[in-house]
Order: structure tokens, then C-alpha cells, then sequence
């Protein structure tokens, strides 16, 4: 009798039992990665560590994969696949399965939300694209992932914050309860610079809440150049290469000033290296 392997709650509802219990052995240079996965970003340190461990004990616990080809996908476990490959096993434990897309896309998401394995936007994304490709309303994402609906609304929410503050959150400078509080301003521009105070500083969840509110209260009224089309794109445009907060301030005709930002000593350097004014 093959050895049954235990995959998880979430993963239990989803792979039918008879499946976990034939296993194969595939020579793992036949096994590739899912580039739709959910997950982005993998620790080295904690790959090699596992690595480590694989070479003592072995690969405990199967890869699960779909035939495509000649080669097989990785539905779940590209983190034990890439350490097996890091220990140099020839061979790798799989459980080959046939799924819909979107079974796929959830089997991975349960994997990595069980592990802790995804950062906020990472499971942000994958939430948004089950909701929008596949067609599977909140509640039922609830139910199969053993999360609330207010919970998968609230980090769905997340893709709307600035790019540069969604990095932050990837790297692990913010936490999703930081990225809610920063949500509350519109401004992207806003958004972005009350993210680098609350970076700078390590702010808590409740200062950085204090800090938005702040934000609102003294926001000035909009300028009446704000209306001009042309001085907001160049204004866009210089923001989007500087990466910060740029405004122009007309005087008299043809002539102003521009106003350049910055929110440290580090990101003043910054700047002024990609202008060439460093000495």
C-alpha cells in the first residue's frame, strides 16, 4: 500500500482522498515551476535550510503536479522542490494530478496561506484574480480558505495602494494593517510619502493611523493650476522618475519653479544621484 501523505484542511477539501494515495517518483529535472503561482518571492536562507534538512531526512512530504506536455507543472510545493533541487535529489515524491485552472490557483493559494508563505499583496492578487478570472465570489473563497469575507475584502483593497508602498509591503517593511491605515488617503503621491514617514520612523499600526488623519486635516486646498492637464502630466511624468513627489508652480507667464521632495538624507542622495549632482 503506497504511504498516505497529509496535505492540509484546505488542501483535503480540494484533492479528493484517493489521489494523496498513489505516489510517483519523477526525476526532478522534468518538474518545472507554475508561473501563475501566487508566490513571488522565496527566502534563500530558509530554502537552504530546508535543503539541509531534505539531505538528512529526505523529502517528507510529496510535490503536487500537473502533466503539461512532456513536462509536469507544480501545483503546490515549488518551496520543498527548489530545496530538493538546492540538496541535488535526482528524484522527488509527486502526486500527479488533472485540475482546472482555477483548482490549481487554489490549491496553491491554501498551500502558501497554511505555510504563512505569502506577503499581503501576493495574496492580494491571488484573491482578486480567483474573484475576477474564475468567477468565485468572496463567500465561497471564504469558506474553501478558511478566512472571513471582511478578511479577503479587506487585503483585496491592497492593490489599490501606490506601487511603490505595494513594494513596501512585499519586502516586509509595512504590514498589511499598516497598508489598511495608508488606504484612507487617496493621493497615491500621499500615500507614498505617508508610507516613507512611517518607514523612517518605525510606526506602529495606531501612529501610522494618527499620521493619515494628520494627512487629511492639513491637506491644502487644490491649486488652480491642478486643473491644467499639461502641468499634471509633466508633474506625473517627473514623479514617476524621480520617485517622488514633484510639483510645478507657475508664476508669471513662462515662468515657476519646480519643487522636488524628498523624505530623508538617504532619499536626498538618492535623487541627487540620478541627477548627477553627487561630488
Amino acid at each position: 500500500m503506497a504511504k498516505k501523505f497529509g496535505l492540509g484542511k484546505g488542501l483535503d477539501l480540494l484533492i479528493p482522498e484517493e489521489e494523496t494515495e498513489n505516489l510517483n517518483l519523477l526525476s526532478i529535472n522534468q518538474i518545472k515551476p507554475n508561473k501563475d503561482q501566487p508566490r513571488k518571492y522565496f527566502d534563500d536562507e530558509k530554502i537552504a535550510m530546508l535543503a539541509e534538512s531534505i539531505k538528512e531526512h529526505g523529502l517528507i512530504q510529496p510535490i503536487i503536479v500537473q502533466k503539461v506536455k512532456e513536462d509536469y507543472r507544480i501545483i503546490a510545493g515549488e518551496r520543498r522542490w527548489r530545496a530538493a533541487k538546492l540538496a541535488n535529489l535526482k528524484e522527488v515524491p509527486v502526486v500527479v494530478m488533472d485540475l482546472t485552472d482555477s483548482a490549481v490557483l487554489e490549491i496553491s493559494l491554501i498551500e502558501n496561506i497554511q505555510r504563512q508563505d505569502l506577503n499581503p499583496i501576493e495574496e492580494a492578487n491571488a484573491y482578486r484574480r480567483l474573484m475576477a478570472d474564475f468567477g468565485i465570489t468572496q463567500e465561497t473563497l471564504a469558506q474553501r480558505i478558511g478566512r472571513s469575507r471582511t478578511a479577503i475584502a479587506n487585503t483585496v483593497r491592497l492593490v489599490n495602494l501606490d506601487e511603490r508602498v505595494q513594494v513596501f509591503l512585499m519586502e516586509d517593511l509595512l504590514s498589511e494593517g499598516h497598508g489598511r491605515a495608508i488606504l484612507g488617503l487617496e493621493s497615491l503621491d500621499d500615500q507614498y510619502l505617508c508610507a516613507q514617514k512611517v518607514v523612517d520612523n518605525g510606526l506602529s499600526v495606531r501612529e501610522t493611523e494618527h499620521l493619515v488623519a494628520g494627512f487629511l486635516k492639513e491637506k491644502p486646498l487644490p491649486r488652480k493650476h491642478r486643473a491644467d492637464p499639461y502641468i499634471k502630466d509633466i508633474e506625473k511624468r517627473l514623479a514617476k522618475t524621480l520617485g517622488t513627489k514633484v510639483q510645478l508652480k507657475p508664476k508669471a507667464k513662462n515662468k515657476g519653479k519646480i519643487e522636488i521632495e524628498y523624505y530623508s538624507a538617504e532619499d536626498l542622495e538618492r535623487i541627487l544621484d540620478f541627477l548627477q549632482l553627487e561630488e
